[in-house]
């Protein structure tokens, strides 16, 4: 499907890199700050044991067997040359440090053209970014931090106990720039807690602080979780698909049109869940979200109008 709507992750790569780029997944046996009693306990009310990375391989295999195994699948299926190492589960920079660089340096195989990896903003730290730097420059890679924001709402990531606020979120943005290192946000469009204005603000946040990339979720529900105990005992409200779908093209309406999307929805295990995807496909979802934009003639930024002293404007005309 050629998607215009918006600033696709899949046409950046290829415009950056010459051809399709494929995330090789990485996971490592680690834990969260917010599990360990560091900054709390329990995790986030809807995260489960895998962290976010349902389909990866076990964390016990090391890194490079990981990739080789992923790799070879990928080639074989789609004739792909070039590849991203994707540390994916749990909070990759909440290691130690020299743990962290074995890692790394472990990732970078043959067709590696980049590294992602996935982690709080609270754990966002100069002496990571400066051998991450190291890296990029040595070899030649991309480097892309994915933060876990999942909302700007500090009031809902207080009810999520998520154990960080929107603070430590920009810090961690301003840190990655400041290494020249690429920041892709997480956000959940459809929490509980969370509107209409909630969305508009997470874009309108997220094109301040020029962040390069985001990724968007449908909130999904894991069984034993605390959001699964609530979500079956009615505490909790889902707003229907049609109205998560109006979200996302709000949120697509007010994002800064530089801004590269990875998705609009995410895949979602359905083993162990309570709710997913309303039952529906992702990709399904995802072209609704198109059509309707195509069908409003809207697209990614059209709304992007408030940076920049907008209310200056009729004084400098």
């Amino acid at each position: 499907m050629d998607i215009t709507v918006y600033n696709v992750y899949s046409k950046y790569l290829k415009e950056r890199f010459g051809e399709k780029v494929y995330k090789l997944p990485i996971s490592l046996p680690l834990t969260c700050p917010n599990r360990d009693g560091c900054v709390g306990t329990g995790g986030c009310i809807f995260c489960g044991e895998e962290g976010g990375s349902f389909e990866n391989l076990p964390n016990f295999i090391p890194v490079k067997e990981q990739l080789i195994r992923n790799k070879e699948y990928i080639e074989k299926r789609y004739k792909a040359k070039k590849f991203i190492s994707y540390f994916q589960n749990f909070t990759n920079t909440y290691l130690p440090l020299e743990k962290f660089k074995s890692y790394i340096e472990e990732s970078i195989i043959d067709g590696i053209v980049g590294i992602s990896i996935s982690t709080r903003p609270d754990a966002i730290n100069d002496r990571y970014l400066d051998f991450l730097a190291h890296i990029r420059d040595k070899y030649n890679l991309e480097i892309t931090i994915e933060l876990g924001l999942q909302t700007v709402n500090y009031h809902t990531l207080k009810r999520i106990n998520r154990g960080h606020s929107l603070a430590e979120f920009i810090d961690g943005v301003i840190r990655n720039k400041n290494y020249g290192i690429r920041t892709c946000a997480h956000l959940i469009l459809n929490l509980p807690w969370d509107n209409m204005e909630d969305v508009i603000e997470n874009a309108k946040i997220l094109s301040a602080l020029r962040v390069e990339e985001v990724k968007l979720h449908a909130l999904y529900i894991v069984a034993n979780t605390q959001l699964g105990r609530m979500y079956q005992k009615g505490e909790i409200r889902l707003i229907s698909k049609e109205e998560y779908q109006e979200r996302v093209i709000t949120f697509l309406e007010y994002l800064h049109e530089d801004i590269v999307v990875q998705r609009i929805i995410g895949r979602a295990p359905e083993e162990n869940t309570l709710f997913v995807n309303w039952n529906e496909s992702w990709w399904k979802i995802r072209d609704e979200i198109v059509a309707q934009m195509e069908e409003r003639k809207t697209k990614q930024g059209i709304k992007c109008d408030y940076l920049n002293g907008k209310a200056l404007k009729r004084f400098n005309n």
